[in-house]
């Protein structure tokens, strides 16, 4: 029995493309256009990977699509920082684009965003150093083959970016085998009597999540090793909704949804109700709110939007209304279902009754309430 031969998808049939898949073009106008100094083994210049992040328009007149809208000063930070011998620690709370903002930089500094360690309880060091193939272990002993190569490894041997999601749910004592990497750009492999030198161009982008504070906090050591950068919540309710915006376009393309006219009215909704329960009050500041445990992030903000966008176009008529986003918000602010029934119940009484234009809203939320 013969197996077919691996084929490259259609990247109109991927779920979700990588970075450097979706946004190919634009990478690939940035390369041609590009006339300033490179870093060793970068794609892109400095200037160009910012531009690339946070859009523009080209001498040519490709127009690049803004991937992040923050402050700009935090992502020229971040690009020189990595043009540096100094590993990039984005840090924010939850939603705050950092694994979006970790992906772009290494797709377009190493044209691949793949070298990935996903930080969990259960990362075993051999996710950031090395492992073995152990039936070729036990029929060879050490030897070069028998050794499988971290993404971490694989990244200094190609002078690339390698990524380390939630560095902070990595156990202390894995975190510091990143300590001999980030300062001597070495790792040994005593198994081999050898050692593996990190070519120019490699780097770390690692993301750790400010709530997760006591989890597993980073060494002193290791700390010191990393630029940090923090990433802010959107500041304004223009900037949030235009996120959304874009990022409900972009799923919906890539999802296949049928397209959702008149859904800024929904948008602007949603993101004004979880800007207002975040920050605790509401936004003319006049009345006082109790914040819910959860984060609410614009990420969620933008799975509630995108969920009652399906809900709208398969189930409605396809015109997103309250009643398509008054359960995925629901679910996103009752993450402790005693406490924060209570806050939300209360910001229904005191906030959306009371505000005009919202009576659709009002009972769309206490229907799903119940």
């Amino acid at each position: 029995m013969t197996t077919p031969a691996a084929t490259e998808p259609d990247q109109s049939a991927l779920l979700r493309p990588h970075a450097e898949q979706a946004f190919a073009e634009e990478l690939s106008a940035l390369d041609r256009t590009d006339d300033r100094p490179r870093p060793p083994s970068w794609r892109l210049s400095p200037w160009a990977v910012v531009t690339y992040l946070l859009g523009g328009t080209l001498n040519d007149g490709t127009v690049i699509t803004p991937k992040y809208v923050g402050p700009r000063r935090l992502v020229e930070v971040a690009v020189a920082t990595l043009a540096t011998d100094r590993a990039l620690l984005l840090l924010g709370v939850p939603g705050t684009a950092k694994t979006w903002v970790s992906e772009h930089l290494s797709a377009a500094i190493s044209g691949s965003s793949t070298l990935l360690v996903q930080g969990t309880a259960g990362t075993a060091e051999e996710s950031i150093r090395y492992g073995w193939n152990y039936a070729r272990l036990l029929a060879e002993g050490p030897t070069a083959g028998a050794l499988v190569p971290s993404p971490v490894l694989t990244a200094m041997e190609t002078g690339t970016i390698a990524r380390v999601e939630e560095l902070t749910r990595i156990p202390a004592d894995v975190q510091d085998a990143l300590i001999t990497i980030l300062s001597e750009k070495t790792l040994p492999i005593p198994e081999l009597a050898t050692e593996v030198q990190a070519v120019k161009g490699f780097n770390v982008i690692a993301t750790a999540n400010d709530r997760d504070r006591g989890v597993n906090e980073l060494s002193s050591a290791l700390r010191r090793r990393f630029n940090t950068v923090v990433l802010p919540l959107p500041a304004s309710e223009e900037e949030e909704v235009g996120i959304v915006t874009r990022r409900v376009e972009q799923l919906g393309h890539a999802l296949e949804l049928p397209p959702v006219p008149a859904a800024a009215e929904e948008i602007r909704r949603v993101v004004r109700v979880f800007r207002e329960l975040r920050s605790g009050a509401t936004e003319d500041g006049r009345t006082k709110l109790k914040s819910p445990s959860g984060t609410l992030s614009t990420a969620e903000a933008i799975s509630v939007i995108t969920s009652g966008a399906a809900l709208a176009a398969h189930f409605g008529d396809g015109t997103l209304r309250a009643a398509d986003v008054a359960a995925g918000i629901l679910g996103s602010v009752l993450k402790d279902p005693v406490a924060d029934a209570v806050v939300w119940n209360e910001y229904l009484e005191a906030v959306v009754r009371e505000r005009e234009g919202w009576a659709d809203f009002y009972r769309a939320c206490r229907e799903v309430s119940g």
